[in-house]
């Protein structure tokens, strides 16, 4: 089953330096019919103007991942953990016992476009971590490329959840097709362009929320950026 969430029913938050559209409850915004799915708990797709900042602000037991879509994203985090995160990079955050960070954006005067997860962990209590690790365009062009996983798949940055997250740049026309174990779930989102799953369409800014597919074959309309979450 596919259930087509469209990009203008996600919740949109203006706040002058920031822009947003979270598509699960966070903040002020509360919907107990759509606090998560599976382990996915927050997914938050920002747009931080020039200068702007998320101040230092606490985090527990949380899998936190940060993939930069335009611009770049400076991390600094109480374990001295300190970084730049550039496009198609991926940032991961274990909060585990507790740890501080804040988020900003890495130029004063062009804005960036950052996509935020929050995942779950299986095990509470950890010793906090953080890592970044760049994949290319060309890495993900024409397939599902892993980007994080729980240490399973080689070459990506791991997790405390039995999640593996993809991402893709398919040209119009082309097609990647992923295989789920019984069970599983899966979350697509259009970062941009469009597509279809299992001849569904999705537009830019669409989520899909699937269960019960052992099979999605995703075809690119127009040039396409997504993600995709293979979840528990």
């Amino acid at each position: 089953m596919i259930t087509i969430v469209p990009s203008a029913a996600r919740h949109h938050g203006d706040f002058g330096w920031l822009k947003t559209n979270w598509h699960f409850s966070f903040g002020d915004y509360h919907d107990p019919k759509n606090m998560h799915w599976s382990a996915l708990r927050v997914f938050n797709d920002d747009i931080i103007e020039g200068g702007g900042t998320f101040e230092p602000h606490p985090h527990k037991d949380m899998e936190i991942i940060s993939y930069v879509v335009e611009g770049g994203l400076e991390h600094r985090d109480g374990t001295g953990g300190h970084g730049i995160v550039h496009p198609g990079e991926i940032q991961v955050m274990s909060a585990g016992t507790g740890i501080v960070h804040s988020e900003s954006n890495a130029s004063k005067t062009e804005p960036m476009r950052l996509l935020q997860l929050w995942i779950l962990p299986r095990v509470k209590g950890a010793k906090p971590r953080w890592e970044q690790k760049q994949f290319t365009h060309e890495q993900r062009a024409g397939r599902l490329l892993p980007i994080v996983s729980d240490g399973s798949v080689p070459g990506t940055l791991r997790i405390d959840q039995d999640t593996t997250i993809f991402v893709s740049d398919l040209r119009a026309g082309e097609k990647v097709t992923h295989q789920s174990q019984p069970g599983r779930r899966a979350y697509l989102f259009m970062i941009s362009g469009d597509a279809t799953v299992n001849g569904t369409p999705l537009a830019n800014g669409d989520q899909a929320r699937i269960v019960d597919e052992a099979t999605l074959q995703i075809c690119a309309g127009k040039d396409a950026h997504l993600m995709l979450l293979d979840l528990p």
